[in-house]
């Protein structure tokens, strides 16, 4: 994979929902913690605190899980599992370039997920990475909308 940071674009956003997981896996609050602890370091990214895991009880009784977000430099990673449902929702949002084949593949070995559905989504298109580049296709762009009035 290409790990050049763009001229323009903010970041990767990696939305995987994982489907016939592991219950035990899902459950497991520790194995939710150190994911989230040592995932940032396997991807090259910069955990700025420890994770935030937490075991949630909601209204409805099958809806219990364990929901945890480490903050990285580069943007985060979030994770809630539905252990009764067998099912869990992953985000990996970051401004740094990553290998969004390996995270899924990483995430699918590590939940025993069967089946997934993934969203890779290219947000901030518009954000300049290098001003004075940046600065040259604004006033392009002006100078073009200028001539079509």
């Amino acid at each position: 994979m290409n790990t050049k940071k763009p001229e323009f674009g903010f970041g990767v956003h990696l939305m995987l929902d994982g489907y016939g997981c592991d219950p035990h896996c899902l459950q497991d609050i520790n194995r939710i913690y150190e994911f989230l602890d040592t995932y940032p370091t396997e991807m090259d990214m910069t955990k700025i605190m420890p994770p935030y895991v937490f075991r949630y009880e909601g209204a409805v009784p099958e809806d219990w899980g364990i929901s945890g977000f480490v903050l990285i430099a580069e943007s985060h990673i979030s994770i809630h599992t539905f252990p009764e449902k067998a099912y869990l929702s992953l985000d990996i949002f970051s401004c740094k370039p990553f290998d969004t084949d390996k995270a899924i593949a990483t995430v699918k070995e590590r939940f025993a997920i069967q089946k997934s559905e993934i969203n890779v989504l290219d947000r901030g298109q518009e954000f300049p990475n290098n001003i004075a580049d940046s600065a040259q296709v604004v006033r392009m762009d002006r100078m073009l909308r200028q001539r079509t009035r």
